[in-house]
This record gives structure tokens, sequence and C-alpha cells, in this order.
């Protein structure tokens, strides 16, 4: 079998093959709405390859049913090519390193609750306690927009994540286990 990859076909769907699963996923909430953590409650698939709509109109979402040529949808790729180092901000840490990237924030919501948020309790992460909590926080982020590395490290650490596409409810595709998407142009879009 090939390796899973995702391409954005010009004008038309995601084209996903080498047999990557799609899920349903959900926030779990807690009593005052805050994000706790994400719920698989379906499968959507088995097949090698399939089609993800890109247009908004299909009848079978997320799947595509070929209503972007009767809409006449024009999709321009509008993912970043540049890298991660160089959008980002470090907010720093002690232990870790955070860095934020807001241009691709998904405003699920897990980098806070209604006491604190990820950008103050980054000046108290010497405490384990809170550093543990920033470590939670950043791993349930769908978008990959706030990121840690510890101490010592060069790279980032990519939380051990299925290799699977999720539907989120009322948001994106979320892309884990470091699949290679690909623009219609060509361009690789950084993991």
């Amino acid at each position: 079998m090939e390796e899973p990859a995702i391409v954005s076909t010009p004008g038309g769907p995601l084209r996903v093959s080498g047999g990557l699963p799609i899920v349903r996923k959900a926030a779990v909430s807690s009593e005052h709405g805050e994000p706790l953590t994400w719920k698989t409650y379906e499968s959507l698939t088995e097949q090698d390859s399939y089609s993800l709509c890109r247009c908004g109109q299909s009848a079978n979402k997320p799947f595509c049913d070929r209503s972007h040529i009767r809409v006449g949808f024009e999709g321009v790729d509008a993912a970043h090519v540049d890298t991660y180092k160089d959008r980002s901000t470090v907010l720093g840490g002690t232990g870790i390193t955070v860095s934020d990237d807001r241009s691709v924030c998904a405003h699920a919501g897990f980098c806070g609750n209604k006491v604190t948020d990820i950008w103050e309790q980054v000046a108290e992460t010497d405490d384990s306690v809170v550093r543990l909590a920033v470590i939670n926080e950043v791993e349930k982020c769908p978008s990959g927009a706030i990121t840690y590395r510890f101490e010592g490290d060069d790279a980032d650490t990519e939380p051990d994540y299925p290799t699977q596409i999720a539907v989120t409810a009322d948001g994106p595709l979320w892309v884990t286990g470091g699949i290679s998407v690909t623009t219609a142009n060509g361009d690789e879009i950084e993991a």
C-alpha cells in the first residue's frame, strides 16, 4: 500500500490516498463549557482512497459528491508554505519553550479555561504542575498553533497521535500523524 497522502486538486476536492482513516471527533467539555479532551465517535471509511469536499456544497460531507462542478468552485489553496518557525512567536517557559502562531489558530479553546490560559501559564512553568497543564493544553490543540519543546531539544515535541484525518464539529479537518499534504501547485505543507 502506498504512503498516506493528501493532495489538493485545482478547483476541486482534497484527494486522500494510502488507506488513511477518517473519523469524527468532538470536544468533551466541562460544566463551564471549557473543552477538556477529544472523543472519537464515528469511523467514516475504510477505503484506500477518497475525496474530501472543499466547496462546502456536498450532500455527503465530508466526502466530495462533485458539487464543486455544479457551483463553479474555484478553490484556492490558502495554506502557509513557509515554516512554523518563521511565523511563530516564542512565548518562553521553564523546562519547556512554548511558541505560538496565531495565523493558524482554529479557536478550539483548549489553550485556556475560566481561570487562566497558556499565555499566563508560561510564566509559571517553573512549577511542574503548571508545566504539565501547558503540555496537555498544547497537545489538544488541533491546529498546531501552539507548540512546545523540552529544554535542550532542537525541535518541537510532536504528540504521538494516530495517522488519520479527524472531522471536527464546525471546524477544520484535523490531520495527525505527519501525513504529507500537498497543494494543487505542488508545494508540500509543513506537518
